[in-house]
This record gives structure tokens, sequence and C-alpha cells, in this order.
């Protein structure tokens, strides 16, 4: 059955990849025939690096090159090494890297006027990186001749030539980069074209023509790159290096194939100066998927691996993902209204260009007040809800939310919690009896004196910053617990005092990590002042002079006994209220998962936990190779939660309770 389900997706998304009946939807790829290769030579430790916020160390440098040569990569561009130490640093131990598939390249420029190439500080440096490929950058456009080098015509073509020919007569194989090529050629075509002559004479066995400006519009790069191709002769290949001020740096780079480039040059994800450079994730996705077969590129398996570089080099970079990059990002096959889920479940590829997998990406329906039931239908399909009922109850309840601030496309373990409630098999680890959180600051630690008054720039000179939360929490049983904590922060102290309250009971709590927090003041529509836990609780939101506002946190967790990570959102009146929020449902997330995997392992259902039955909740654990060792104090914690408490406020009047 399941081989039978493959061949019938494979059969469907056929019709779209054009095996199937259907017509295929590609771009022009030239004459019919065996695919032509294409190479991609990336220069994001290079060019990349020019982008505004974009750091790389040497180490990071040296493991980009490294996944880069393992995805199949023919060039890639290490740096300028006459710019910097580190730049010669990685030339020196990217040798030591047994790379595979690509060659490293050295970046330069043409030798400075009235100045031989051998003299040229620039060159030698080129040469003492002993990259096997120097790309040397010159002048294109008179404009620049004229104007910024301050050199004649004839003296341009002269430095041009003097310099790949010094480099190429040193053994090494070069590239000339024609800077401003098609603003050039629109300026002065006669001596565009003779600068790509003269490196080509000179010994560049191929020529990469730049859209420096990126201001270059689709057909005038194939019109102007067919010139290019037509002037240097066949013995000399043609790339192209496009940046993306008008948006177009991928497509440019498309038709410039079309028109006869055989190397295209770009950065992963497209990161560069200003509005960056052509994306060579989505330039190898459009060539490999979407040209009919027309070209070869990367290695078999590199493809379907895409999203991974894609986040790989993201992370290296500490960069933030953009979820709507095409093909790779996060929401590139994402699906928010009901109806289109609805025909997703009948034929994906009614609202998708292509399968997810063919990239390495991964399906999401995601879950908003726009959803219909076929939204909430496959995704409570994952959590095992086959009950209508239950389905249109997460739904009702989701748009009620969502009405109040609260948003679940990332948020998908309090998405969860909704679904457990919903389907009435959630059971609370603890509820809340009240919280208090102070945070104090001071303009000198010494006080009581003068000091402050000295040493303080102005008001908001602050020298220590003291946060400190107290929670009082009700258990299982009818026990409760008190506990201080200080934290970086409320909210770090809040986090703290939780752990400390929670932690004797349930020790798993210690696997759990808070990764990142993110918030946002939301503004709602007049009449969203209903309670987000429903019944007669108190206001969450409150209207003023017609309009209302929340505060919106998310959470992101990671599991380190399980290495899954998820996200919480929380919403409320203020941020400390709403950063609760989320930390309570991280909590619960994390305890009723590994109730469920107890539960598992001892082949019953979850259930609550009795008054000194503590210790059941640890029994299992060495059954998982958790970790987490069981607390010296467990039995104490069981001997003491049997042991007469004071009764707690009931669970109901909690709302009531809050300080």
């Amino acid at each position: 059955v399941m081989a039978l389900r493959s061949v019938l997706r494979l059969h469907s998304w056929g019709r779209v990849l054009g095996t199937g009946r259907s017509a295929t939807r590609t771009f022009s790829s030239g004459a019919a025939g065996a695919a032509r290769r294409i190479k991609l030579y990336d220069t994001t430790l290079r060019d990349g690096t020019q982008g505004e916020g974009i750091s790389l160390s040497l180490h990071d440098k040296l493991a980009i090159a490294e996944r880069l040569d393992d995805m199949g990569f023919d060039y890639i561009e290490g740096g300028y090494p006459l710019s910097n130490e580190k730049d010669v640093a990685f030339f020196e131990q990217v040798r030591r890297l047994s790379l595979r598939h690509a060659t490293v390249a050295a970046f330069g420029m043409t030798r400075r006027k009235s100045i031989s190439a051998s003299n040229d500080e620039g060159m030698l440096a080129l040469l003492r990186s002993e990259a096997e490929v120097c790309t040397i950058v010159g002048k294109t456009w008179d404009f620049h001749v004229r104007d910024v080098l301050r050199v004649s015509l004839e003296e341009n073509l002269e430095m041009i030539a003097d310099s790949v020919g010094f480099v190429a007569a040193s053994g090494r194989r070069v590239v000339y980069d024609a800077e401003h090529y098609f603003d050039g050629f629109l300026a002065n075509e006669e001596h565009a074209l003779a600068t790509l002559r003269a490196a080509a004479a000179a010994g560049a066995e191929s020529i990469a023509l730049c859209d420096t400006n990126g201001g270059t519009m689709p057909a005038e790069v194939e019109r102007l790159v067919r010139a290019a191709v037509e002037a240097v002769g066949p013995a000399v290949s043609v790339q192209v290096h496009c940046h993306n001020d008008c948006a177009l740096a991928v497509a440019n780079s498309l038709a410039a194939v079309s028109a006869g480039a055989s190397v295209v040059q770009g950065t992963i994800n497209g990161i560069g100066e200003r509005c960056g450079n052509a994306d060579l994730v989505s330039i190898a996705a459009c060539l490999a998927l979407k040209s009919g077969g027309a070209y070869s590129l990367l290695t078999p398996q590199s493809v379907p691996r895409l999203t991974e570089l894609s986040r790989y080099v993201d992370d290296v970079a500490n960069l933030t993902p953009n979820n709507g990059a095409p093909f790779v990002g996060r929401s590139a096959f994402a699906h928010k209204g009901g109806m289109h889920a609805h025909a997703m479940a009948l034929a994906p590829e009614s609202y998708e260009h292509l399968p997810p997998d063919t990239v390495g990406n991964t399906r999401r329906v995601l879950v908003s007040e726009l959803s219909g039931k076929s939204n909430i239908a496959a995704l409570t399909s994952t959590h095992g809800v086959v009950d209508s009922e239950v389905t249109k109850a997460v739904l009702a309840e989701v748009q009620r939310r969502e009405a109040l601030g609260y948003q679940y496309e990332a948020a998908d373990a309090s998405f969860a919690l909704v679904v457990s409630k919903a389907m009435r098999n959630f059971t609370p680890h603890f509820k809340r009896i009240r919280y208090q959180v102070e945070v104090s600051g001071y303009g000198s630690i010494r006080h009581g004196s003068n000091t402050y008054a000295r040493s303080a720039v102005d008001a908001s000179h602050m020298e220590y910053e003291r946060s400190e939360a107290t929670v009082k929490l009700a258990l299982p049983g009818g026990g409760y617990m008190h506990e201080v904590a200080e934290g970086n922060g409320p909210v770090a102290a809040l986090d703290a005092a939780l752990r400390k309250a929670l932690e004797p009971t349930y020790p798993n709590l210690q696997d759990l990590h808070l990764t990142d927090y993110k918030v946002r003041v939301v503004r709602l529509p007049e009449g969203g002042a209903a309670g987000a836990e429903g019944g007669g609780a108190a206001p969450l939101h409150t209207v003023i002079a017609g309009t209302a506002s929340a505060i919106r946190v998310i959470i992101d967790s990671r599991d380190r006994a399980t290495a899954e990570t998820f996200s919480t959102v929380g919403v409320g009146t203020n941020i400390i209220e709403a950063s609760w929020r989320a930390l309570v449902d991280a909590f619960e997330y994390k305890l009723s998962r590994d109730d469920a995997v107890w539960a598992q392992l001892e082949g019953h259902e979850p259930e609550a936990v009795e008054a000194g039955d503590v210790e059941a909740r640890f029994a299992a654990d060495w059954k998982t190779g958790r970790s987490v060792q069981r607390p010296a104090n467990a039995r104490h914690a069981a001997a003491q939660s049997a042991q007469p408490q004071p009764p707690p406020p009931p669970f109901e009047a909690r709302e009531q309770q809050q300080s």
C-alpha cells in the first residue's frame, strides 16, 4: 500500500514536472539535446560578507567552504588576500582541507596605473595566496575609467592585459571580472567589448559580466550576454555576476544562462552589499528542477539538500532565516487558507509548483483565523484527532484566541496544547496561585551617598539592575510551592522561580532550555475583550478609547534530552503576563510529552499523579537512557506532598488572585 501511494504521488507530481501529460512550466533553455553543464561560482565568503551586519570568522569561512565543496560547488571565492590578515590566513589553511569538487579562487584588482604588474602589491598578493584561480576585477565602463581611475581608455586596456598576462604567466588560471559591464556596454559598446577581448587575449580562461549596480533588466541582460559571447569566442567561457537592487538578480542570472553563460556567480541566500547578490540556492533549484532537464549542475545528491545548505549558512553567519525565501524558506510550502488546505489534501500540485522534498523542504499547514476545517483537520490529524467535533472545537478556540492577539503559526507547542485540551486528555502539572515580579535599577552600587550623582551621566545611567520573582504554585495532590529567585531581567527571574518551584517534583525540566525570545505589541479591534481562558475569567484586554492592545510573546525552547525544538506563545496586557503564559506552555508541553513517552514505555495511558506518588514520575527514567538522574530529594518531595497543607485557593479563582 505504501509503495502504491508513492507511485501515485510521483505520478501526480510527474504532471507538474513534465514527466506526465501536463505541460512543464519552465523558462527558455535553448536548443534541445544533452544537458549543458552549468558551473556555480560562490562568493559568499567575499562578496557576501560585504552585506550589512554580516561577519564571518576564519573558522566560519573554512566551515562554509567545506560544506560548499560537499555540495559540489565548482568555485569558492575565499576573499581578497591584500585586504586583511583573516583572508591571508584563509588561503593558508584552506590548502589543508581535502576539497573534492571545488576550486578555490582569490580575488584582486588590476595593477595600479603607472606601475608594472610585477611590482604591484595586489598582483603579488594574489600569487602568494597560492589559489589555483585568480579573479581580477577591472573597469569596463568608460565613465569609471576617466572619472575614478583617471586614466585614458588605452591605458585601461593595458592595465587589464598586463594584470591578466602576469598572473596567467605565473601558472594560475584567470577569471576576468568585467565590473559594470552592462552599464559600460550601454555607454560605450566599443570600449566595453575591447576590455573583454584584451583580457581574453592576455590569457583569461573566463570572463565574468557584472551587473554591479543591479539595475539591468532581464531582456537587456540576455542581449548583452549574447554580444559578449560572440566577442570573446568559444575558447573563453562567459560568467555572470548579478546584484539584486531591482529584485532581478536571479531572473537576470537565468537570462544570462539562456544567452550562453556557463558559470553563475552569487552567494548563498543572496547575502551581500546593498540589496544583496544573486541567490545561488534559488538559481540551483531553477536550473535543476525548472529547465526540463536542459542543464546539469552540482552533484546528483545536492539539490535535495539545498534547504539544509541555506539554513546552515544562516546559522553559521548568525542570520535569521528568511521564512519567505523561495524553495527553502519555512513558508515556501506553507498553506494557510482553508480552501488551499482542502485542495492540497486532494492534489498537492494544486497549490505547489513542485514537491517540497525535492529541495529538502517540508509542507506545512498553518492555523489561524483564516483557517477552515481542512487546515485544522490536517494539523489535528498529526495529534491523533479523528473526531470532527473535536476539530470544530479546536477551530473555534483558535479563532477566538487569535481575535485576542494569539497567533499559532509560529507556536507549534502551544497549538498542540490547544488540541490536547479540546480532546479533554490534558492534565495540568501545576497551577498558578499568584506571582510577583520586582525590577529595580540603581545609578550606583554604593547607596546612601552622593556617589551616584558624581558618576552618573544622566538619569538614564544605571550601574546595577535587580530583578526578583516570587511564585506560588499549586501541585497535584493539594500541595503547593512558594519560591523566590533572581534573574538577569524580569523574564529570566520568572523562569528561574518557576524552575526552582517545579524541578524538585519534575527534575526532567532540567533538560528544557530557552533559546530565543520575541515580543511585539498587537493592536486589536474593539470588542476583543473576552478572557483568554474563557468562562468567568477576568478580561484579557481592556478597551481604551475605541482600541485595544496586547503584548504577544513567543518563546523558542529546546529539549536537550530529545533535541526537539519548539515554540510557545503567550498574550497578556503586559509583557510579564504574556511571558508567563508562554513559559507555562513551554513547561507543560515538555512535561506532557515526557508523560506520553513514559506511559508508552509502561504500556498505559498517562494519568494524573496522586498525592504521595511523585516518585512514579521518575520510575521509567532509566528505560529512556536520559541524562537526568533521580533527584536526591524526590522521596522527601513525595513525603511533603502527603503531609497536610493549608488548602490553596480554588483554581477557578486564580485570575482574581493576581496581584
